[in-house]
């Protein structure tokens, strides 16, 4: 067995939205041991300054790795804008691997399509979210749509009720039957991807990023020889800077649900 790949991998995103990502890694890579870190008690960070992001991601990368991670998955949109290249410069020998908005799958499948990007506010106004546009809009029309405050409503765990479902209606009801695909550029998002669907009709198609982080950490792994050789399942933990017993019965909540 080679002993480096025996460390656990830390997750972080600003909440319980890194749980969609954490599922897709669990799916990719089953054998290995993932902790979750969810800054809970900061969430949302679409909302916070690209100053603040930034501290609150490399405190919680620097603690990760004192803790023993052997890699590290920024599980957040806003983060990985604001902070992966800074982290990366910072600890050149660590795999790092972010996620962004997945307009290059969707612009691939609708070449000439209307795409909806959903988003925070700060993930929509920086410049890697512009370079993206540029590189894989292509002929596609991509439409922004920023969502002020649904990623602290998601944070809260009740996917059911009538304010939520308002709150979506005002995001993108205007677009029903109008567009062909969305991207969901929050990690929050996937969770109420099918109360988006009843809004704007069954035939749209989504995209989110998960997959595709999942296939770049495996890569990363495998090149720096970092991959787990035991046979057993991986292990998941969770931990949350609002350190609760509800706030961790959310996340496995979270964890268990399909999105």
């Amino acid at each position: 067995m080679n002993q480096r790949g025996d460390g656990f991998v830390g997750v972080f995103d600003s909440g319980v939205g890194g749980i969609s990502v954490l599922r897709a890694l669990v799916d990719e890579l089953p054998h290995e041991d993932f902790r979750f870190f969810g800054d809970s008690a900061n969430a949302p960070y679409g909302e916070k300054t690209e100053a603040q992001v930034l501290e609150l991601s490399r405190n919680i990368t620097e603690r990760l790795l004192s803790d023993g991670a052997k890699a590290i998955v920024i599980a957040c949109n806003t983060a990985t804008s604001v902070a992966a290249a800074t982290l990366r410069a910072a600890h050149p020998d660590v795999p790092i691997v972010g996620i962004e908005p997945a307009l290059k799958p969707a612009a691939r499948a609708l070449p000439h399509g209307t795409v909806l990007v959903m988003a925070t506010e700060v993930t929509l106004r920086l410049e890697k979210y512009r370079e993206l546009v540029r590189a894989w809009g292509g002929e596609c029309e991509v439409i922004p749509v920023p969502c002020p405050g649904l990623a602290a409503r998601i944070e809260r765990g009740d996917l059911d009720g009538a304010d939520l479902a308002d709150m979506l209606e005002g995001y993108v009801g205007a677009y029903a039957g109008k567009v062909d695909g969305v991207v969901l550029g929050c990690t929050h998002y996937p969770f109420v991807r099918q109360r988006i669907a009843e809004i704007l009709g069954a035939d749209v198609r989504f995209f989110d990023g998960g997959a595709g982080t999942a296939r770049q950490l495996r890569a990363r792994l495998t090149d720096a020889g970092l991959l787990a050789g035991r046979d057993r399942p991986g292990r998941v933990e969770f931990a949350s800077s609002l350190d609760t017993p509800e706030e961790l019965a959310l996340y496995e909540r979270f964890f268990s649900l399909s999105c």
